[in-house]
């Protein structure tokens, strides 16, 4: 795939326990910067979100945040980081999120993250895209749900082809070095083209 102009952040409104998530939410910003890369993201100035934002922002890169109006009081506090889109609901806001970016990364984070990052594992399973998603697994914290893909595939649900969906690395810099190569071996469930993702079409089978 390769040359990247905007990707996509998952990741939580808080920080975690351990610096060391912060600091590769930091790290993840700036080598988004080194590559003049610009960020897509949740919207919010507060955890891992809050930092990885700034650190884009701070080095000269465009940062557009894209947030539910429910979640705007509860998500930025203070000034808002880089550009901002209001939205009516969490489809919305992650159906925007998928529309503007070339590729995906996740951070470490909660269910929302997690949520966010199957999503755009199945859409691509799906064939609705077939741009690369990234799991960014910080100091193993990834480690168990990588062993719930392996053990979806051994017991069938998962097909070998699209367990190579998902790529993971422990530093952003070797991340997305192989983002960079991906291409898609898994047969999709259907073509992009069968996907109309605009507007909802009732029609009778």
């Amino acid at each position: 795939m390769g040359n990247f102009k905007k990707i996509c952040v998952f990741c939580g409104s808080n920080s975690g326990y351990r610096k060391i998530f912060s600091d590769a939410a930091l790290d993840l910003g700036r080598e988004l910067v080194e590559r003049k890369i610009d960020l897509v993201y949740g919207g919010g100035s507060i955890g891992l979100m809050g930092l990885v934002s700034q650190a884009v922002y701070d080095g000269g890169c465009n940062v557009l945040g894209i947030i539910p109006r429910a979640l705007v009081s509860v998500e930025i506090s203070g000034n808002a980081v880089g550009e901002v889109l209001i939205v009516s609901d969490m489809h919305e806001r992650k159906a925007e999120m998928a529309r503007r970016a070339d590729a995906f990364i996740a951070l470490p984070g909660g269910y929302g993250t997690m949520e966010e990052l199957l999503e755009v594992i199945t859409w691509s399973q799906l064939g609705i895209h077939e741009k690369p998603v990234g799991l960014l697994n910080i100091d193993g914290y990834y480690d168990c749900l990588l062993g719930l893909f392996d053990k979806g595939v051994e017991e069938g649900f998962i097909k070998p082809s699209a367990r190579n969906i998902v790529i993971s690395a422990t530093s952003p810099k070797e991340l997305l070095e192989k983002m960079e190569e991906y291409v898609p071996i898994h047969n999709q469930v259907a073509p992009s083209r069968s996907w109309n993702t605009d507007e909802p079409v009732t029609r009778s089978l």
